[in-house]
């Protein structure tokens, strides 16, 4: 009998047995994919970590979780300035005075303000009804034709005139010429991966990879007290209500024989002609030297059961199906949901552990 069960090896449900474990509590940890680490899993190949689910970048405006992570690596100072191809045109992101310059030939924020206001102002938009109404109220035709439609309707997978005007409420627009994306305080990415971080949360927990929560809980039904899961809610009663929606991302890596592919560890392609969303080359996270790289194109595209849920379509008719499995799940005295699938949202990293810290807390 352990104190709790955990479904799920990320961040989320790492931070929740390391906590319990430090508490005296007995846990088993449990993963239906061959490792652990979830999402934040990363792989050595030849010198490089490759962020196996796409690019990791820790970011936090909160000293309390920065030096918590800090306890289980020591992080570099990597700071995320990626770049945007369009055809021939290479723009810095996010949206700033390097970008402007690029755009129009422009050199001071007064200039670049009167060009985005002036082409506002033409567009004449009232309350914006869809997310390409509420792309151009915010930052005019030129930047949204090059920069954000084509490579929205990629990574949504259709025309922006259809998807909600909420996902895209805010972009950021700065009139400075800084590359950096976040605005956080603290940023970097843990020398040696985050794998490292996962195994030292885990250290005082039973592990088992490769096993699937509802096969565990069929042959085991009192393997536990308590089960903190952090799956896909749905999924967890059995899809009865309907099945929430995911968009999913394919990863096609290869390792090539030259030291520098693309001089940035994130390329953004924003042309519907190339059909992958961007390009990750991996050393640059680690400012690597090593004589080969290691690169990753990504896809997005639909989920369906069986593929891997990356980002909740967070539209009105999901939202009001997750409220009803939220419902079924507050009745529920022996088990906590908990992380992105069970919350059916979103999480930067720092928001994970700052969820899986309270969570700690509050349970225990």
């Amino acid at each position: 009998m352990y104190d709790y069960l955990i479904a799920g090896s990320g961040l989320y449900g790492s931070i929740f047995a390391y906590e319990a474990g430090k508490r005296g509590k007995k846990c088993l940890v449990i993963d239906k994919r061959p490792h652990i680490g979830g999402n934040a899993y990363t792989e050595e190949q030849g010198g490089i970590n490759v962020h196996k689910y796409g690019a990791h970048i820790f970011h936090t405006s909160s000293k309390e979780v920065w030096d918590y992570m800090n306890g289980f690596a020591d992080f570099n100072h990597y700071v995320n300035s990626p770049v945007a191809v369009y055809h021939d045109e290479l723009y810095n992101l996010p949206f700033n005075m390097n970008t402007f310059s690029r755009l129009w030939g422009i050199k001071t924020p007064a200039e670049a303000k009167a060009k985005i206001n002036g082409q506002i102002a033409e567009l004449n938009i009232g309350e914006p009804k869809n997310l390409e109404e509420q792309a151009l109220k915010l930052v005019g035709r030129d930047i949204y034709e090059k920069l954000i439609k084509e490579y929205t309707e990629k990574q949504w997978g259709r025309p922006c005139a259809e998807l909600p005007a909420f996902i895209i409420r805010r972009l950021p627009v700065r009139f400075t010429y800084d590359n950096n994306y976040f605005n956080d305080r603290y940023q970097g990415i843990p020398i040696g991966g985050y794998t490292r971080i996962i195994e030292k949360m885990l250290e005082k927990a039973d592990v088992r990879t490769g096993t699937d929560y509802f096969e565990l809980i069929k042959e085991q039904p009192g393997i536990a007290k308590k089960t903190l899961y952090t799956g896909l809610i749905d999924e967890f009663y059995g899809y009865s209500l309907g099945e929430l929606e995911y968009r999913s991302v394919r990863f096609e890596e290869e390792r090539l024989d030259t030291d520098n592919y693309q001089g940035n560890a994130v390329v953004n392609y924003t042309s519907k002609e190339v059909p992958y969303t961007r390009i990750i080359e991996f050393k640059h996270f680690e400012f690597g030297a090593q004589p080969a790289t290691v690169i990753a194109k990504e896809y997005s595209s639909e989920w369906k059961k069986g593929d891997e849920p990356y980002y909740p379509v967070n539209n009105d008719k999901n939202n009001a199906l997750f409220e009803k499995y939220k419902a079924l799940a507050a009745g529920e005295e022996n088990v906590i949901f908990g992380g992105r699938l069970a919350d059916y949202k979103y999480y930067d990293m720092d928001k994970t552990a700052e969820a899986a810290l309270a969570a700690a807390r509050q349970e225990m």
